[in-house]
């Protein structure tokens, strides 16, 4: 089975107040060569090491736009090289609106790269501006048609839901904005406030309330879709045939490897991460194996492929868990699942998944079901 590779480029120009995700503010150019250099020789280590093809590779962070056009293809052709990156691989950049990116995105796409996932959040300024972000909405259009200029035309738009003083107009007048700028993805994640974040330690004032969170998740899904976008998962809608090739991978327990600091991998069934550090990245710290004992649920188990799967609007069948276990979905399971409000999830002949209902209570379920 090939695998995904996704390389973490922790450097931001400014720090949104929700954000969790490791990243510094604090660099200088030499310190992206020098970056660039340590993850150029982690994929060749881990490239001899596993001697195994890969087929995705995303480009996370962070702002790995940030880069620039050079190192950006260097890593390609390294990743290329090390893993017989395969000529129909998607790879995958992640950017934010706000830099100016023509040049990067000619250099990528140039070197291969075919998928651009940008930052959007939404399509008004006023709530870009209490999200802490840099760009406006006219920025999210130019940067689009920069894409589209440079020949990359797999686009992935995200949206944020759950914002101060959203309503569901908002949301209608984002996903059609999204649509109008011919976006193939949309990825529509509710706002969390993460422990250690500006957010949680001052929550902005106008949240919405759960009933309303939950009017703005269905406002968004029955918009997208009335666009051609369908949901394939808790977060994530698609036109046909543009799902993530990459983030499927992590939600079918297929093999990735991470590499930088914070960079999550799975292989041979363990799971392991990089040390959440740039200096430890810099000093060539090992990555750490997870303690199955800090997890509440084993790696590599029954229940860890569960619980991945009913991420999936299409749940976890009975195919593909007798494919990876050879034996039928515990009855145990469809016993809890029949317990619980169809309108949250549904257990027939071909498994059990969960509703786009189930989906806005996912952690609660997930606990009962398994």
């Amino acid at each position: 089975m090939s695998l995904g590779i996704y390389l973490h480029t922790p450097f931001c120009v400014s720090k949104c107040p929700y954000c969790d995700f490791y990243s510094t503010t604090t660099f200088s150019e030499d310190d992206l060569d020098r970056y660039t250099q340590a993850l150029i020789c982690e994929i060749r280590r881990w490239g001899n090491t596993l001697q195994q093809s890969a087929d995705t590779l995303y480009f996370g962070g962070g702002t790995p736009s940030l880069l620039g056009g050079n190192r950006l293809a260097l890593l390609i052709e390294t990743v290329r090289q090390s893993f017989s990156l395969s000529s129909s691989a998607e790879i995958t950049l992640e950017a934010n609106p706000a830099d100016k990116l023509a040049d990067v995105f000619s250099a990528f796409a140039a070197a291969g790269g075919n998928r651009l996932s940008l930052g959007m959040q939404t399509a008004d300024d006023t709530l870009l501006k209490l999200l802490g972000r840099r760009h406006t909405v006219a920025q999210t259009e130019r940067t689009v048609a920069a894409a589209h200029k440079a020949g990359i035309h797999n686009l992935s738009l995200d949206l944020m839901l759950g914002i101060a003083g959203q309503t569901p107009t908002h949301v209608k007048h984002a996903v059609e904005r999204c649509a109008n700028l011919d976006a193939t993805h949309v990825s529509a994640y509710l706002l969390k406030l993460e422990d250690g974040t500006p957010y949680a330690l001052s929550p902005p004032t106008d949240l919405p309330n759960e009933d309303e969170t939950v009017f703005l998740y269905h406002s968004a899904a029955q918009s997208l879709e009335s666009y051609g976008f369908f949901q394939y998962e808790i977060s994530n809608f698609a036109k046909i045939g543009f799902e993530s090739r990459h983030n499927l991978k992590y939600w079918n327990s297929e093999p990735y490897v991470g590499i930088g600091p914070a960079a999550h991998s799975f292989l041979d069934g363990k799971r392991f991460y990089y040390p959440r550090s740039l200096s430890a990245f810099f000093r060539g710290e090992s990555p750490i194996e997870e303690n199955p004992t800090d997890t509440a649920i084993p790696e590599n188990s029954p229940e860890e492929f569960a619980m991945l799967r009913l991420r999936l609007t299409n749940g976890l069948t009975e195919q593909d868990f007798r494919v990876r276990f050879g034996s039928v979905i515990p009855t145990v399971w469809r016993e809890r699942a029949a317990a619980l409000p169809s309108s949250l999830i549904i257990a027939d002949s071909t498994g059990i998944r969960l509703t786009r209902d189930g989906f806005l209570v996912s952690d609660a379920i997930l606990s009962r079901l398994l």
